[in-house]
């Protein structure tokens, strides 16, 4: 049964994933506005619905460690492995304007979660404070791409860029393609985690380790189909967008809900190093993205090496915790 629930986990990312980026691509340019504004919200938040549904049920269960990492662990995924294997497969062109906005936020909201896990925890106050510094991002993100295209511009974007035929498809269209790319994607991620972690519970792994590892990466799988596929057709907006827009929702949305619902305290491992990794995977990665305006397939592959690194030395904590 386990078998099963991963392997149609898979089928479903992979469909959900390539609906997804159709529909996001069709509805950036009917709407006129860039296709890294669409990866920051309608993917990007799109994506990480799976983090906020486990992270909420892990915490009405008790389970802190995989509520608190399963959004550190997928931050860490998002930008090592995902942006990682996604400039392996096509560089990742960053729009630096858009970099200087958006990266600080997500290094912003990535430092507001260590401080919280160091210091008073996730309690309602925390959580009230991430929601509403998640909504003044979105209005403000919103008032900067409002007021950086003009009218006709924003009509020429419609009228001649991009996939052919996507570009004169309805808005309703495009937007009910992109939602059920978001449902299909949620359901791939549902049966993978599942069978997943019923497996590793099998093999005793600690609670902290598979909230890091299986059901980090296993609710960020959305993240990962649609950084690939938008890679694959070469729109490296939004792979990126996807990415910062995930962490920065994951942070601030994911965790100041569940904090609001349910308060909870971090983890003493997590917050001992995790959260740093956390730290050092945001600076490297803004690094990489600021030089040369975008991120080389070398970078990339340095990218996917520190997170292969990083997965050895939770085995090696797994190992002992289970000693």
């Amino acid at each position: 049964m386990e078998i099963a629930a991963i392997i149609a986990g898979l089928v479903f990312l992979t469909v959900g994933g390539d609906a997804l980026v159709r529909g996001s691509v069709a509805t950036a340019r009917r709407l006129g506005v860039s296709p890294m504004i669409i990866g920051l919200t309608l993917v990007g938040f799109g994506t990480s619905t799976p983090e906020l549904v486990t992270s909420l049920q892990a915490a009405f269960a008790g389970s802190p460690g995989v509520a608190v990492g399963n959004v550190v662990g997928s931050n860490i995924a998002n930008f090592l492995l995902i942006l990682g294997v996604s400039a392996l497969v096509f560089p990742v062109v960053c729009d630096r304007r858009a970099l200087g906005w958006d990266g600080l936020i997500a290094a912003g909201a990535a430092i507001a979660l260590t401080l919280a896990a160091l210091t008073v925890g996730f309690d309602r106050w925390v959580g009230l404070a991430f929601v509403a510094l998640l909504a003044g991002y979105l209005f403000a993100t919103w008032l900067r791409e409002r007021g950086g295209v003009a009218p006709e511009e924003a009509d020429l974007h419609v009228r001649e860029g991009g996939v052919v035929g996507e570009g004169a498809a309805p808005l309703w269209r495009s937007l009910l393609i992109a939602f059920a790319g978001i449902v299909i994607t949620i359901l791939g991620a549902r049966f993978l985690v599942f069978g997943a972690i019923e497996v590793a519970r099998g093999f005793s792994v600690p609670e902290t380790v598979i909230g890091l590892t299986i059901v980090a990466v296993g609710t960020s799988l959305p993240e990962l189909v649609t950084s690939l596929i938008a890679a694959f057709r070469k729109e490296s907006d939004i792979a990126l967008g996807n990415v910062l827009g995930s962490n920065i929702f994951n942070v601030l949305a994911i965790l100041g809900v569940t904090a609001m619902i349910r308060p909870m305290e971090a983890p003493a491992d997590i917050a001992g190093t995790d959260v740093w990794v956390m730290l050092a995977a945001t600076a490297l990665v803004l690094f990489f993205a600021f030089t040369n305006r975008k991120i080389s397939r070398l970078e990339g592959g340095v990218m996917v090496l520190l997170y292969a690194t990083y997965i050895g030395l939770l085995a090696i904590r797994a190992g002992a915790g289970a000693a």
